[in-house]
């Protein structure tokens, strides 16, 4: 049966009465310790997630990407189906999921189109700040907000001229009474032309390099803010990516996130949280990429018979098997570390969204080159997953700050990676 919004509505009161019991994470699903069995209620989530994107998202792919509509009426959808904002509390109206959970979830999303996953996704980001440094009021405000409604929010770091070099931002916020006035630009904003409200890094002490930047929620509707148009991008084209303009925008002190001076230290922590979902957008599209291999390959003859019976192209999707299999547990440990809390998840984080990402570019490029000249034509499905796959090498930290990251924290304790 295809989702239609009103079971969509049905099957979301069903997932949200699950949420209070849901398991945290694969470790914890068996008390001796790790195990690579789903709970009943992961199965559950991958099952509504798969269902959405093989019936709804996978269809309407292509025609998004050729039109580079933004993708409204399936987040809508997304969001009855509580596939939107998992990682909100339950205290603020959300079900609370866990990194790992969540991971579940967009995987199969990413399978049906990774634009729209994207989209979807973005929430995410945008919140993280709140979910890790924000007030009680403010969570009920604006989490709150993206709870009850299918709203979109943006995380607002990259600027024109600071993309890696965070510290480089030239947003700046003066504190002027009760409230900060906001100028500066961004760059590379997702949902950017959509958003209800931003997650804003700027400098309240320009001095001060990282220890003189702020967090600050900014409301979409504020007076002075500019939305620049729609980035055509190379893939992903009907997520929402442009540049924001903000002159004189007035935010109150309460929307400061924490405290002045702590900006840095949010935005980065919440990419913690972050990046598995990301990496495992990445293995959904490297797995999607793989079946229409296999597929064009038991059709596809040469020499009067399949051209998976070669040898040449059977190895190569069998490499393709094996380098997905390793990104997703990669990515599954990372996410397990996160849920745990035992230690911090920086690490494996960025190991997980750099070598994903590069799985995902790899995997994507192979199986253009398993439908020859046909992968090469927009008539086929391949070419626009090898287009959608780049940008997993670029966004919420590209594969060379992922190295970098990692270089670091075993220079700085190399039993990190002891078992």
């Amino acid at each position: 049966m295809m989702l239609t919004r009103q079971t969509a509505g049905k099957v979301a009161k069903v997932t949200r009465a699950a949420a209070g019991v849901q398991a945290r994470s694969l470790s914890h699903a068996v008390a001796g310790g790790p195990t690579l069995t789903l709970t009943e209620d992961q199965k559950s989530f991958q099952e509504l997630a798969r269902k959405f994107a093989k019936e709804e998202i996978a269809p309407k792919a292509a025609e998004l990407d050729r039109t580079m509509e933004y993708p409204f009426e399936l987040f809508k959808q997304a969001h009855e189906l509580g596939l939107v904002n998992t990682h909100v509390s339950t205290d603020y109206g959300g079900m609370g999921l866990g990194c790992l959970d969540n991971c579940i979830i967009q995987e199969e999303l990413a399978w049906g189109c990774t634009g729209v996953m994207t989209a979807i996704e973005a929430n995410s980001l945008a919140s993280m700040p709140l979910i890790v440094a924000g007030s009680d009021e403010q969570k009920k405000e604006y989490l709150g907000r993206l709870v009850n409604e299918p709203l979109q929010a943006s995380y607002g770091v990259t600027e024109p001229g600071a993309g890696s070099d965070v510290a480089g931002i030239s947003t700046t916020a003066v504190k002027k009474g009760d409230k900060y006035i906001l100028n500066g630009q961004k760059m590379w904003i997702t949902n950017g032309g959509h958003a209800n409200w931003f997650f804003v890094l700027a400098k309240t002490d320009p001095e001060a390099g990282p220890k003189g930047m702020t967090g600050f929620i900014v409301d979409g509707d504020s007076p002075g803010i500019t939305r620049g148009r729609k980035e055509i991008n190379m893939g992903q084209r009907c997520s929402d990516t442009r540049g924001i303009t903000f002159e004189d925008v007035e935010v109150p002190a309460a929307n400061v996130l924490g405290s002045e001076g702590q900006g840095f230290r949010i935005a980065m922590q919440a990419f913690d949280h972050t990046r598995p979902p990301v990496a495992i957008g990445a293995v959904g599209l490297a797995r999607r990429a793989m079946e229409e291999a296999i597929a064009y390959a038991t059709e596809r003859k040469t020499f009067g018979k399949p051209i998976a019976t070669h040898q040449s192209v059977a190895f190569s999707i069998a490499e393709m098997a094996m380098n997905i299999e390793a990104a997703r547990l990669l990515t599954y440990k990372s996410a397990m570390i996160m849920d745990e809390g035992k230690q911090r998840n920086t690490m494996f984080a960025s190991m997980a969204k750099a070598f994903a990402s590069e799985v995902a570019n790899k995997v994507a490029s192979d199986a253009v080159q398993v439908f020859g000249g046909n992968g090469f034509n927009t008539e086929y499905p391949v070419e626009k997953l090898m287009r959608d796959a780049k940008i997993y090498t670029i966004y919420e930290g590209t594969s060379q700050i992922q190295r970098l990251i990692v270089s670091r924290e075993l220079f700085s304790d190399p039993s990190k990676l002891e078992p």
